[in-house]
């Protein structure tokens, strides 16, 4: 008699009784390919796989091109790590890998070079592929969302805030609540867009109504061009050092 072994059967490891072994596959697989390239920090971008460059299709908010604008903030990234940093301590641009913002993202980036970029993609019936500014070995596949938010924000030391849906105001929210909460690290986090985000949501009621603290208002700033989201990245992920003595 032909026997298999468990690890070896299909049927089990796609079956709700071994929905735990799939959710830590999500953890080591990752947690090993991410080692394996010395890959320990970025800058996180989400926004909008909806957003497309101009020329095609119509201009949202008023005409802002943010897929041109997410062009130029990346590259600035990452030509400002090449530069500064030594290969094993350069900042990754990390993105949910697939069309619209993300995929702007890493186009810039890969002007300056293509291994910075990261992808960690979401399985969905719709939107969401791999974009081609990805190495293979830099593209991850996810089933679950925690999982994949988990890896943000495990190698996130700085965030950008497009413009964008449900997804990008859920991520918004979770990276906020762990730097809230002291669960991360506090990070530079930028929200491009003025006009977008003040009319999205109202976080001075929040403070105002005591829901926040005055002081979660200083947890994020509110860009609209890159000279001043790029000096926010900087400054707050290389803050300057102490005068000596």
């Amino acid at each position: 008699m032909q026997t298999t072994k468990a690890y070896k059967n299909n049927e089990f490891l796609m079956s709700e009784e071994a929905r735990t072994v799939r959710i830590l596959c999500e953890y080591l697989e990752p947690q090993r390919r991410l080692a394996q390239q010395n890959i320990d920090r970025a800058v996180a971008f989400f926004g909008s796989a909806r957003a497309r460059p101009f020329g095609e299709g119509d201009a949202p908010d008023g005409g802002v091109d943010y897929y041109a604008l997410a062009v130029e903030l990346a590259e600035r990234v990452a030509n400002w790590t090449v530069e500064k940093h030594r290969p094993r301590d350069r900042y990754y641009l990390v993105t949910g890998g697939g069309p619209g913002i993300m995929q702007a993202v890493h186009e810039g980036a890969a002007r300056v070079h293509a291994a910075l970029n990261v992808g960690l993609n979401i399985s969905l019936p719709f939107e969401q592929h791999v974009n081609d500014f990805l190495t293979h070995q830099n593209a991850f596949e996810f089933h679950y969302f925690f999982m994949r938010k988990f890896w943000f924000m495990n190698l996130a030391r700085g965030a950008v805030v497009f413009p964008g849906g449900f997804g990008t105001l859920d991520e918004l929210f979770e990276l906020l609540t762990l730097v809230q909460t002291g669960k991360a690290d506090r990070m530079p986090v930028v929200l491009f867009g003025s006009a977008f985000w003040e009319a999205a949501i109202n976080f001075p009621l929040l403070a105002e109504q005591g829901l926040i603290s005055e002081g979660d208002l200083a947890l994020f700033a509110v860009c609209d061009d890159v000279d001043s989201a790029f000096r926010h990245l900087v400054t707050g992920l290389e803050p300057a050092a102490p005068p000596q003595p």
